[in-house]
């Protein structure tokens, strides 16, 4: 027979590990310097950015999603994502109607007015900007902290750093290109210094012609290429397929990016969002920068 004690002792054992955890509270700053606090990891999570519901799913929290706006393609899984709008006009009826526990935005994509809205509800909402290359590996530690999946975040943001490295060892200190980045036609767009893709242009050891600009999108006038005269010119459209308007260069035969055959296209999915896979984006576009200096006479 059992001695009494040792009786009891096990069964305390038994009654405290079969005792759910308690999910320890959570507190991460976000872009803005806010800090959110949840009783808890979040186990409903709506995006507001394409590039949110891919970094969460990167960061291993694509299973606590339950809704994100329009664009959110990738991974596949995110196509299947119930629709909250458009990132740049949300349903706030829609978004209530998933009961979140958190909300992921963006700053330079969302409606501010529609953000606060959201606050105002009682709604945590972790406000998201990534700027530089190297804020996308902070971004997936950032959501695997608010998801509870640190483990799977951390290790994402591990190779993110490890291949951005080898990227600005390749080609961080090879003579610089001067670049005219192109997104739009008509107003004819750049990228300005806080683009995350000025970022990218740098490691590639780029020079961005309008990287002085403070302004996200800036509008530029063909006059102002021109005398800018870049040596290399990179254009994103819709998506995979080069954009007519690449061609239009054409006219301008004393361009030097035209004289040496430098025009160049980067599908916008893999070069335009924060994710890690701007790192595809990054090397196609270092490997045409290192294509324009081998042109040089």
């Amino acid at each position: 027979m059992r001695h009494p004690l040792k009786l009891l002792s096990a069964l305390m054992l038994v009654l405290a590990t079969s005792q759910p955890l308690r999910a320890a509270p959570v507190a991460v700053t976000d872009d803005t310097g806010r800090e959110i606090r949840l009783a808890a990891p979040a186990r409903r999570i709506v995006s507001l950015a394409p590039h949110a519901t891919e970094n969460l799913y990167a960061a291993g929290a694509g299973t606590a999603l339950v809704g994100a706006v329009d664009y959110s393609d990738y991974p596949p899984a995110a196509k299947q994502l119930p629709r909250v709008g458009g990132y740049t006009r949300i349903d706030l009826e829609a978004i209530l109607r998933l009961k979140p526990d958190l909300v992921i935005a963006w700053e330079s994509g969302n409606a501010p007015a529609q953000v606060e809205k959201l606050r105002a509800l009682g709604i945590p909402v972790f406000v998201t900007q990534p700027n530089t290359m190297d804020d996308v590996a902070v971004q997936l530690e950032q959501f695997g902290r608010l998801a509870g999946t640190e483990k799977t975040a951390q290790a994402a943001a591990s190779a993110f750093r490890q291949r951005l490295a080898q990227l600005r060892a390749d080609y961080g200190q090879r003579p610089k290109v001067r670049v005219f980045y192109q997104i739009w036609k008509e107003p004819l767009m750049t990228v300005g210094k806080p683009q995350i893709i000025t970022s990218a242009i740098g490691i590639c050891g780029g020079e961005n012609i309008y990287g002085d600009l403070n302004q996200m999108a800036p509008t530029v006038s063909l006059e102002a290429v021109l005398t800018a005269n870049p040596e290399a010119i990179v254009a994103t459209g819709m998506g995979d397929a080069k954009p007519e308007w690449l061609d239009d260069w054409k006219r301008w035969p004393r361009l030097l990016a035209m004289q040496r055959g430098n025009l160049f296209h980067i599908n916008p999915d893999i070069m335009q969002r924060h994710t890690p896979r701007i790192l595809d984006g990054t090397e196609a576009l270092c490997r045409a920068l290192e294509t324009a200096r081998q042109r040089r006479p």
